[in-house]
């Protein structure tokens, strides 16, 4: 007969996505000093300062991630609603500090700063893993069983959206089709009225404001604004054509000498193409699709449907910021700012980031019949 504290013992977790978002996090803080030492030497007159910061971040991150690893992601239903409820001042408090390159999305206080959006994002795949675990069935009533979830998602998507953050909202809304889609809604609901009624929002978003109608226009033909909306994606152009199939070297990328604004910010692939070449672009994508691919694995194998709909949730919040990213980095689409997961320089994103690594980590350390 099994003791209670062996019933309690979980097994091992994924080492795969363990790994993979260990070198990703490594790859991210080599290049954010590589990338950042010109720009911050000029600036800030210390070389080392972003690195130092992310480093904290770093820290700070994998210490949530592995105490979050212990804990059985179950007890995330009892906290879900009051953090859901929690980011709604968190967002509405950005309006009352000041505005960074146009856009209120941060929280400053002295130092420090927040990003009320970044957990937002992950509130809203808890809460939707937790109701649409409660529905069950009834995700495949139209009505009562999609369109509800889709106004509470729309709801921090408007939010974060006032914030003129439409890369975030966007992912929001993006990965509750996704959780929708895998809950067991119908595909003649879900592609046959919501898919083109949030495409139409989206056309309608992106042209209704000047400056993103702008970004859409210079983003079909950058080089005509090549001083001012196209100046930051043609000289990623210029980065990842110099880079080549091998890259010019760890450290000599020759566009983070100001040429490319913030290097080492939503743009640090670019310097990696230019320095690490098609060999190390390649091989970074090649983490996060085996990142994604250990997600799924772990959705799969989920002990529940919360489990499954919670690792898929995650999953898919660092699969479409990644796409996204290298997506608008190479020209495939708009220039948006959405952050390189566990790459790009950025303290809330990091460490939020790899406090979701730590709930999928435990996920998979719970997988059918398994008793915890």
């Amino acid at each position: 007969m099994r003791t209670a504290k062996q019933k309690n013992r979980m097994g091992e977790m994924d080492y795969g996505i363990f790994y993979a978002v260990i070198i990703l996090l490594a790859i991210g803080v080599i290049m954010i000093y590589s990338a950042s030492s010109y720009y911050a030497m000029f600036k800030e007159g210390d070389s080392m300062m972003y690195l130092k910061k992310q480093l904290i971040w770093a820290i700070t991150g994998l210490i949530g991630m592995v105490v979050i690893s212990s804990f059985d992601y179950h007890k995330i239903k009892k906290i879900t609603p009051h953090i859901l409820i929690t980011t709604v001042p968190l967002l509405i408090a950005v309006f009352f500090f000041p505005a960074v390159n146009g856009a209120k999305r941060w929280i400053q206080l002295g130092p420090l700063s927040f990003q009320p959006s970044e957990l937002t994002k992950y509130a809203v795949v808890m809460f939707l893993a937790m109701s649409l675990d409660a529905k069950g069935d009834g995700v495949k009533k139209f009505l009562t069983g999609i369109v509800p979830y889709l106004g509470v998602s729309g709801f921090f998507a408007a939010m974060i959206l006032a914030e003129k953050n439409l890369s975030i909202a966007a992912i929001i809304m993006i990965v509750t089709f996704i959780m929708l889609f895998v809950s067991g809604g119908r595909l003649q609901d879900l592609f046959g009225k919501v898919a083109p009624v949030l495409l139409v929002a989206v056309m309608i978003f992106i042209f209704g404001e000047d400056y993103r109608r702008a970004r859409m226009l210079n983003f079909l033909n950058p080089w005509q604004d090549p001083a001012g909306d196209g100046y930051q994606l043609i000289q990623s152009f210029y980065a990842l054509g110099a880079g080549g199939v091998t890259g010019l070297g760890l450290g000599q990328s020759r566009q983070k000498t100001l040429y490319m604004p913030e290097p080492h910010n939503d743009f640090i692939f670019s310097i990696i193409g230019e320095e690490l070449g098609l060999i190390g672009c390649l091989f970074i994508v090649s983490l996060f699709v085996f990142f994604v691919w250990r997600g799924i694995k772990v959705a799969i194998n989920a002990k529940d449907s919360y489990g499954t709909l919670l690792a898929i949730g995650i999953t898919s919040i660092i699969a479409v910021q990644a796409i996204i990213n290298i997506a608008v980095v190479t020209g495939s689409m708009p220039v948006t700012g959405v952050p390189m997961p566990f790459i790009s320089y950025g303290g809330t994103s990091l460490v939020i980031n790899m406090m979701a690594m730590g709930i999928i980590l435990n996920i998979s350390r719970q997988v059918k019949g398994k008793e915890v």
